[in-house]
């Protein structure tokens, strides 16, 4: 049975980073997986492939496409795709992620992989860039946060977005990824937040330095750094996020959420000495 999953968040939180990991790892496990990068930047894959692709848009921009200009494949057979968007400034980058999706299910090429991981731009913002959410994509939903306020303003619009498609048969939320993205950081604010919005924090991923090494030779941790314990770290979340069942979020208002968010600028267990 195929599996697929939407991993999301704020900009530059690590979603990127995530995903490709996560399909490195899954398909070190003999699945056959597939990955699509959701962003006009297209650099999803680049871990995978070594460069950017040529993207959807492109191969339509060129009147050329098949299978073989908008599907490459990457370390470990992980299949690629790039939806790419327009030029900066002209058009509407959510309408290249509408017509990859319609471009893969037109070639088939969804039905032929275990697992599809959709690496998703931003906010829940407009229609193109919540299509992975609905009925016949995702399955489950990720979101990348960390304790930062604007990253879990972000956090809780994807809430918003996947309640209102899960309402009408989309995918739900499989939980929250807490991603520290410095040596130390305070997790309390990402669980409460998590209770709050009745989700699971999946994962707290630990401050990685083998993540930044990889990413400058253009390579996933896994294929990087094979034996670390930073490549188990990804195998692990990787194998939870494959298990993960999904539920529909309560999301915050944004008065609750404003009120989480000043609760937490001195959390109870510091002022306790915890």
């Amino acid at each position: 049975m195929k599996v697929g999953m939407a991993v999301y968040g704020k900009g530059g939180i690590g979603k990127s980073t995530v995903a490709a990991n996560v399909a490195a790892a899954l398909a070190e496990s003999g699945m056959e997986v597939l990955l699509v990068g959701c962003d006009p930047k297209a650099d999803t894959t680049l871990p995978l492939l070594g460069k950017r692709p040529k993207t959807v848009l492109d191969a339509f921009r060129e009147g050329n496409v098949d299978r073989n200009t908008v599907v490459h494949e990457g370390d470990l057979g992980v299949l690629c795709v790039e939806s790419g968007g327009p030029e900066p400034g002209v058009g509407c980058a959510g309408r290249g992620v509408l017509k990859a999706l319609q471009t893969l299910d037109e070639l088939g090429v969804l039905d032929e992989v275990d697992v599809v991981i959709y690496d998703v731009l931003g906010d829940v913002v407009c229609g193109g860039f919540a299509m992975p959410l609905r009925h016949g994509y995702a399955d489950v939903v990720f979101v990348v946060t960390s304790p930062e306020p604007m990253a879990l303003y972000a956090a809780n619009n994807i809430c918003k977005g996947v309640a209102n498609h899960a309402k009408t048969g989309g995918a739900k939320l499989g939980g929250l990824i807490n991603n520290a993205r410095a040596p130390e950081i305070d997790p309390y604010t990402v669980r409460e937040f998590a209770s709050e919005v009745g989700v699971d924090v999946v994962y707290e991923l630990p401050f990685l330095p083998e993540v930044r090494k990889a990413e400058a030779a253009r390579k996933t941790v896994i294929a990087a750094f094979p034996d670390s314990e930073a490549a188990d770290v990804f195998r692990e979340l990787a194998d939870l996020m494959l298990r993960a069942e999904g539920t529909v979020p309560q999301p915050l208002d944004d008065e609750s959420l404003f009120e989480l968010l000043e609760r937490s600028a001195v959390p109870e267990h510091q002022e306790a000495g915890v």
